[in-house]
């Protein structure tokens, strides 16, 4: 009785199958014995796998790859696919047994997309099928060729969607690659390819964090109002916290790959040879806007910013496809050759075009700086003030403002104010900036130890002791201790 009712749902699922859109035409098989057949196949490779048998687990594997691929998609996926298949491939001596699992694994992730689009992409797969490549037949240079230009037809497929630990490899065998043929151009098409990428997937996690901040915002006043009951806030705060945390996660992850692949890019392209290779195809890409931008991106990453290379390149697309990014680099350029006005123009353009609160925190920070230079230290502050907004913990910005305070001598001075009182307050804006980045402790501290405080004499004439509260006036007007 048993048997049959297994049958019964068995034909239910296979004959209902063909009526769904799975790519095999079915889902546990093309007939009812084989889709018995495909059900236990799976529970006898679940029982051996979640045992770490993967021995006994590999052929009941290959038997539901063979009879019923669209049944499970967890067999394609890397927690199954990758570690039954590493633990056979390091575990055996037999040169033709590893050689199979090899070619099981890279078929696996390759061929996956085939049987479940929905959870896996083409570009993804080859990505992988590349990465494994590496992995088992790197010795080989012509499969080394092979799996790179794998990687690049993969991350054109994926984009800002390709993994950071397909990044991290791809960038490597690049390495490899120039320095065996040595070949700087390699290098170079890497970088603006991994540059453009990378940032346009950590832009895409940050505008996922900013559209969270109204439903935040809308929660918390819901709660205020009465209008949810704690149990539901606490549960819905909670999901939020949690979409944000995961997003942030993936951020740092792709700023980590990033960084690691600007290290090992600076020694390869000084600033004289990205002037060298791009000055020789200025004429002939002059029209070619979008591989401008990647090489405007690469000389600004590697302080070629003076460079007259730069300068037409930045001209040209400026002109061409006005943007956040080209405004930006304008304010820079601009910057560094005294036209203060134009570039404070520059970086509020920027602004105004840049999506993400991240991407304004720069060209805030760098209308502070020019502020500052033209000696507009209430304006200065201001601007460095909109950067905490956006960024509460920018240790520049807070140092900014106490380096804004610590010049202060020739402005504040006279009336009943104490001699350098000014220096408390700039004392407290590094101390405060130490507080959220520990990274400038060591900048504050020389910072810190040129400044002067009032005199004790000073502080018993005007009636003060150490911790009473005292206000600071001219511009700065605020508030600090006497200490």
């Amino acid at each position: 009785m048993k048997k049959f009712m297994l049958f019964a749902i068995v034909m239910c699922f296979t004959f209902g199958s063909f009526a769904q859109p799975f790519p095999c035409g079915f889902q546990y098989g093309k007939t009812a014995k084989d889709s018995l057949d495909c059900l236990e196949q799976v529970s006898l490779f679940k029982t051996f796998y979640d045992q770490k048998n993967y021995k006994d687990a590999y052929p009941h594997w290959k038997k539901i790859v063979e009879i019923c691929p669209c049944s499970w998609n967890a067999i394609f996926n890397t927690t199954y696919l990758s570690n039954m298949l590493d633990a056979l491939i390091n575990a055996t001596e037999d040169e033709g047994l590893k050689n199979q699992y090899i070619d099981d694994l890279l078929n696996g992730v390759g061929n996956r997309h085939r049987y479940f689009p929905k959870q896996f992409t083409e570009g993804n797969g080859l990505g992988f099928k590349a990465f494994y490549m590496i992995r088992y037949k790197g010795k080989n240079t012509e499969d080394v060729m092979k799996a790179f230009d794998m990687f690049i037809e993969s991350i054109e497929m994926e984009k800002e969607k390709t993994q950071p630990n397909i990044w991290d490899i791809y960038f490597r065998i690049a390495e490899q690659i120039a320095r065996a043929k040595q070949d700087t151009t390699i290098m170079i098409d890497a970088y603006e390819r991994a540059t453009e990428y990378i940032e346009m997937a950590i832009n895409n996690y940050y505008k996922d964090i900013d559209k969270q901040i109204p439903n935040f915002e809308n929660l918390e006043e819901a709660f205020e109002k009465g209008q949810i009951e704690k149990a539901d806030y606490e549960n819905r705060k909670l999901r939020l916290v949690q979409d944000t945390a995961r997003s942030m996660q993936f951020i740092n992850n792709y700023e980590k790959t990033l960084r690691n692949i600007e290290n090992t890019f600076i020694p390869f392209a000084p600033c004289p040879v990205l002037e060298q290779v791009y000055g020789n195809k200025l004429e002939q890409n002059r029209n070619d806007v979008t591989a401008l931008k990647k090489r405007l991106t690469t000389m600004s990453k590697g302080n070629c910013t003076n460079s007259t290379v730069f300068a037409d390149m930045l001209n040209i697309v400026h002109q061409a496809e006005p943007s956040a990014q080209t405004a930006n680099l304008m304010g820079y350029y601009s910057l560094n050759h005294g036209n203060y006005d134009a570039a404070l123009e520059f970086f509020k353009e920027a602004i105004e075009l840049f999506e993400t609160n991240e991407q304004k925190v720069d060209p805030w920070y760098m209308i502070a700086l020019v502020q500052q230079i033209k000696g507009n230290y209430s304006e200065s502050r201001s601007a460095a003030l909109q950067v905490l907004k956006m960024k509460p913990n920018s240790g520049k910005a807070y140092m900014l403002i106490g380096d804004l305070y610590a010049a202060s001598g020739n402005r504040c001075g006279g009336d009943n104010s104490m001699p350098l009182d000014y220096n408390w307050a700039a004392a407290d804006k590094y101390a405060r900036a130490v507080a959220v980045d520990p990274s400038v402790a060591d900048q504050v501290r020389e910072k810190r130890s040129k400044l002067s405080f009032p005199s004790t004499q000073d502080k018993f004439q005007r009636g003060f002791k150490d911790g009473d509260e005292y206000r600071v006036g001219c511009w700065i007007q605020e508030t600090t201790s006497v200490r």
